[in-house]
Formats: structure tokens, sequence, C-alpha cells
């Protein structure tokens, strides 16, 4: 009975969305529309999440959940490109890498830290977390102290041998982590033993969430579409835009997953979706886009403003000083989120 009323609901939010968005004039009504779409396919995309971790572990599930709520990412940035817009698409990139550093773990240990006093994952795995987190780092700032004097030509070349190594580093850190030392690098997370079997099976799981990312992919363009509108009418900058408006939608499947799992005691998972998620993105989604920028004509360089990456190395820092340890209590969340608002603000008046 609750999986047919939380479907129905579903079902009945992106029919209202879709209605909204082809039939319905106001931008008001079509952002609320919208949302509301996004925060249900989150939920449903979180309990996909959770039934995969019960059958294949923690790590997987948090990387299948980043995984796919970052598909919704990268189809905005190629909606985005396809118009030229290299600044958001930036902005975006910065904004979904602190955005999940900061907000989503931050929200994750806030939620999971009221609940239980304390929560513990893998220490191991959190430095090596953090070294691989250093590294999208540097591979920002060199470029952009680097590209001084540079010519149009080289930047761009300058780009592709960063984009390319950065791609091949996570790459062979997915075969460190999900098969050389596996083992190693597993979550202790303590479930609730009250914790009852999912309903679902892991292959009805993977493919309820290949279809809530695609739902959440198609809502996220619509959302794109009204947010800029209502945005410019407020008069808020692309940078306000791409880093935290734009990139907050197209994490909506992350801070949701993150959450329930923090809810859950299962810290551990919600580390692996928020600063997974931000590797994968500094990593492998960003230099990714650089390549299929090509495809369109108009490549796009991976030389950030400075304003970018402060916000990036300044996310970054406290995020590795707080999970280093591998403990994690609510003051810690609360840390990760003022961070944010500031960062926030900074964005918001440039």
């Amino acid at each position: 009975m609750k999986n047919k009323f939380f479907f129905g609901f579903i079902a009945i939010t992106t029919i209202a969305s879709a209605i909204a968005h082809y039939w319905i004039p106001s931008i008001g009504v079509k952002f609320a529309m919208t949302s509301l779409a996004i925060i249900a396919l989150a939920a449903l995309l979180g309990k996909a999440t959770e039934t995969v971790a019960h059958y294949a572990g923690d790590r997987i599930g948090g990387f299948l959940n980043a995984t796919f709520g970052n598909a919704a990412e990268l189809i905005i940035a190629i909606f985005l490109i396809k118009r030229g817009m290299f600044d958001i698409v930036k902005a975006s990139i910065t904004g979904s890498i602190i955005g999940n550093l900061l907000l989503v773990l931050g929200l994750s240990l806030l939620a999971g830290g009221l609940k239980y006093k304390q929560q513990t994952f893998n220490p191991l795995l959190a430095r090596q977390n953090a070294s691989m987190m250093l590294l999208g780092v540097i591979a920002l700032f060199v470029p952009a102290a680097f590209s001084n004097g540079l010519e149009v030509k080289q930047i761009h070349t300058f780009s592709l041998i960063v984009s390319a190594s950065l791609i091949l580093a996570y790459l062979l850190w997915l075969v460190f982590s999900m098969i050389t030392h596996k083992e190693e690098l597993e979550n202790t997370d303590d479930e609730e033993d009250c914790e009852q079997p999912p309903s679902w099976s892991m292959r009805t799981a993977i493919i309820i969430m290949i279809v809530a990312t695609t739902l959440v992919a198609v809502e996220s363009e619509w959302l794109v579409q009204s947010v800029e509108k209502v945005a410019h009418k407020l008069g808020w900058s692309d940078l306000f835009i791409g880093a935290f408006v734009i990139a907050i939608v197209g994490n909506a499947a992350e801070h949701s997953a993150a959450i329930f799992m923090a809810l859950k005691n299962k810290i551990g998972t919600s580390v692996e979706i928020a600063v997974g998620s931000s590797l994968q993105i500094a990593l492998f989604v960003g230099p990714l886009i650089v390549f299929i920028s090509y495809l369109f004509g108009t490549p796009m360089d991976i030389v950030f403003t400075t304003h970018e990456l402060v916000a990036i190395g300044v996310g970054t820092f406290i995020a590795v000083s707080i999970s280093s340890d591998g403990q994690t209590n609510w003051f810690e969340g609360i840390l990760l989120l003022v961070v944010y608002m500031i960062l926030g603000a900074g964005f918001y008046f440039v």
C-alpha cells in the first residue's frame, strides 16, 4: 500500500510539472511544480540507493547514487555548452563540488548527529578521499596559475592534458577502491537492528534508479529554464545562478539520499555519496565536459576564476579537516553549513 501511494505521488507530481511547463505561463508555478517533482524523484532515488546498498554494500550503493545523481548535472551542462554558456558551466561545476562537500555533507552530519551522538566510518577511506580531493584542487589551480601569457590554443591543449590526466586518475581510483583494496576501504556503518529487508530486488532498484535519474534530468532542464528567468528578474549574477541555484537543483538526488542514510546510522554511505559525488564531478564529469565541448565545435578550457578556485579550495580544506578522522557529530555539520553560507554570500555580491 505504501509503495502504491509513493509511486502515485511521484506520478502525479511529474505529470503536474509537465502540464505546468507546457501549458501554464506563470514562471512561479512552473518553478514550484518542477521543484516538487524533483524532490519526489530524489526520494525515490534515495530509496532505490538504500536497496542497492543492502544487496551490494554501502560503497557500491553510494557510488551508484552519486553517478546517477551526477548524470543530471552532466546533462544540464551539455545543454549549457550547446548555448555557449561556459561561465555558467564552470560555475555549476564549482557549485556542485562545494555543494556536495558543504551542503549535502553538512546536512547529513547535522541530521545524523542529532539522532546519534557520534557516527563513525572507515578512516582509511576518509584519508584516501581527502587525497583525491586535494588532487582535484591542484588540477584546477595549476591551469589558472600557468594560463597567463599562453595563447588560446595552448590553453585548450593544456586543458585537454589536465582533463585526460584527471579522468585516468579517477578510473584508477575506482580500480583501487572497488577491486584491489575493496576490503580495506569497506565502510563500518552500524545498521539499525530493526531495519526491515527491502521490498525491491537489486535489479528492480537499479532499473528504478535509471528511470528516476532520466526523469530528474528532464525536470532539472525545465527547472533551469524557469530559474534563469526568475533569477535574472531578481538581479542575480550568472556566477551565483551557476554556483548555487543550478548546482543545488542538480544535486537534489544526493541531498535526500545522503541525509536519509545518515538518519539510518549509515554515515559511511552518506560520506560516500557526498564526497564521492564531489570527486566524480572534479575528476571525471568536469574533465569529460571539456572533451564534450569539442563535439559542438566550441572548446571549453579548464581555467576557473579566482572566486571559483577560492570556493573550491576553502570547501575542500574544511571538509577534509572534518572528515579525515572517520568520526562525525552534529556540530561538524554546522561548521560545513556555515562555510557554505559564507561562500553563498560572497558569490551573491560578486
